[in-house]
C-alpha cells in the first residue's frame, strides 16, 4: 500500500483528495494536516510514503515544511509533492530546490493524480503531467550561475548523456528511444546516476543538471 498524507488548509480539498485516493486498492490516506507544522509532526509520527503538500498554509507554509522533511535523514524515503493552484507558481522553483519530488496543480484530472502518486513513489515521475516542459523551461531561465561540475566526474559518459536528457524533461521511454536502448536500460542508467550523485529523485536530478551546467537555458528549443 502507498501511504499518503494530505496537507492543505482547505477542508474540501483534503476531502476530495481523500475520497479519490482511498478508493484506489493500492493507496491509503493515513492522515491529514491543516498546516505545515502539523504535517511535519504527523510524518514523524506516522509511516508515510508521500506527502501531498499545499504551498500556501498558515503557521508553517509548504516550502518550510518541505525543507524540514527533506532535511531529516530519518525521512529520506518520504516523497513530497507540492500542490498549487497555478501551473507555474513562483514558489514551485524554490520547492524543487528544497527537495520536493515535484508538483501537481489542484485541478489535475483524477486519473492523472492517481497515476502521479504511484509514479512518484516508484521514482519514475517528475512533475505534473502536461506541464513538465514548460516548468523546466521556466526553471532553466531562472537557474543560478552553474556551479562547479565536480560531481559529474563520477559519471560515465553515457550517464552524463542520460542526466542531460532527464534535465530536458524526457521520460525513461523517450530517453530509450533517443539512445536506441530498452526502457529498462534507460531506467537503470537514471537510477545509477541518482545513486552516484546522491539525488533523492528525478526532480533533484533536473536541478543538478542545470546547476552543474550540464544543461543550460535555451537548449530546449
Amino acid at each position: 500500500m502507498i501511504r499518503v498524507l494530505l496537507a492543505d488548509d482547505q477542508v474540501l480539498v483534503r476531502a476530495g483528495f481523500r475520497a479519490l485516493l482511498d478508493a484506489q486498492p493500492d493507496i491509503e490516506v493515513v492522515g491529514e494536516a491543516a498546516d505545515g507544522q502539523e504535517a511535519v509532526a504527523l510524518v514523524r509520527e506516522t509511516s508515510v510514503d508521500l506527502v501531498l503538500m499545499d504551498i500556501r498554509m498558515p503557521v508553517l507554509d509548504g516550502l518550510a515544511a518541505t525543507r524540514r522533511l527533506t532535511g531529516d535523514p530519518r525521512l529520506a524515503a518520504v516523497k513530497v509533492v507540492m500542490l498549487t493552484t497555478f501551473e507555474l507558481d513562483e514558489y514551485v522553483f524554490e520547492a524543487l530546490r528544497s527537495g520536493a519530488s515535484g508538483f501537481l496543480v489542484k485541478d489535475t484530472e483524477p486519473e492523472e493524480l492517481v497515476r502521479a502518486v504511484r509514479a512518484v513513489v516508484d521514482g519514475d515521475a517528475l512533475l505534473s503531467p502536461g506541464v513538465t516542459r514548460r516548468l523546466i523551461e521556466e526553471f532553466a531561465a531562472r537557474s543560478k550561475q552553474p556551479a562547479a561540475a565536480e560531481e559529474l566526474a563520477r559519471l560515465t559518459e553515457r550517464e552524463r548523456e542520460v542526466m542531460a536528457l532527464v534535465g530536458l524533461g524526457l521520460s525513461n521511454e523517450e530517453i530509450a528511444r533517443r539512445l536506441v536502448v530498452s526502457p529498462l536500460t534507460a531506467k537503470t542508467h537514471v537510477s545509477r546516476t541518482m545513486v552516484k550523485l546522491g539525488a533523492r529523485d528525478r526532480a533533484q536530478l533536473v536541478v543538478l543538471a542545470y546547476e552543474s551546467g550540464l544543461v543550460r537555458p535555451g537548449w530546449l528549443g
